[in-house]
């Protein structure tokens, strides 16, 4: 029987090497990449059947990636490992197709039982945002009023924004001018109602459209 795949996304390289070698014994780990562009042109290639990605990651952020993966290739699982405990953006990650969400403070032991779940067709979430998530909804069971959401285009410029990267370099990744980068940069500045990069970024953060280390 063939080992299941798994692919690592994380720009933590230290942290990539150590899941690496707790892996390798049980799984494949078919490779590893550090940022949401670079696993939305490994995926096709390498086909994992579980990544283990991480929710902050450059050049375009893991929420937005694996939402992009599940819509091309749904049959992928998506385990996310990240130090973010905010029960709202584990919703967002399940909501966008993730099959497990757990924290890097998670004993390794948990990390096999969550991919084993997901190879299961079941889903797992950490007790502790479990918690957090049940929580939220007693408190407020009505749907919370939604942030203006951008495009994913726009999102991807507002993460590049955010990593600080200038107009030229923007468009360079993205493959794009600098022209159709300021559109979109300011077309969601509009949308959102914020004067300055500045504002933008923060609302960005604080409503999790961009994830930020």
């Amino acid at each position: 029987m063939r080992l299941q795949r798994v692919l690592l996304a994380d720009d933590h390289r230290l942290l990539v090497e150590a899941f690496r070698v707790l892996l390798e014994p049980h799984y494949e780990v078919v490779g590893a990449v550090f940022d949401g562009h670079a696993l939305l042109e490994a995926v096709p290639r390498l086909h994992p059947d579980v990544v283990v990605l991480d929710i902050a990651m450059p050049l375009l952020n893991g929420l937005d990636a694996g939402r992009q993966l599940k819509q091309k290739m749904p049959e992928v699982k998506l385990v996310f490992l990240t130090m973010n405990q905010d029960p709202d953006l584990a919703t967002k990650a399940m909501e966008a197709g993730a099959s497990a969400y757990l924290l890097k403070s998670s004993a390794g032991s948990e990390l096999f039982h969550a991919i084993a779940e997901a190879l299961k067709g079941r889903s797992y979430v950490t007790k502790q945002i479990a918690r957090g998530m049940q929580e939220s909804f007693v408190r407020d069971p009505q749907p919370k009023e939604r942030v203006k959401v951008p495009t994913s285009r726009q999102r991807e410029v507002i993460q590049l924004v955010a990593e600080g990267k200038p107009m030229k370099q923007i468009a360079d990744v993205l493959n794009v001018t600098p022209r159709t980068v300021a559109f979109h940069k300011y077309r969601a500045m509009e949308w959102m109602g914020c004067k300055t990069t500045a504002e933008l970024i923060q609302f960005a953060v604080k409503n999790n459209i961009v994830g930020m280390a």
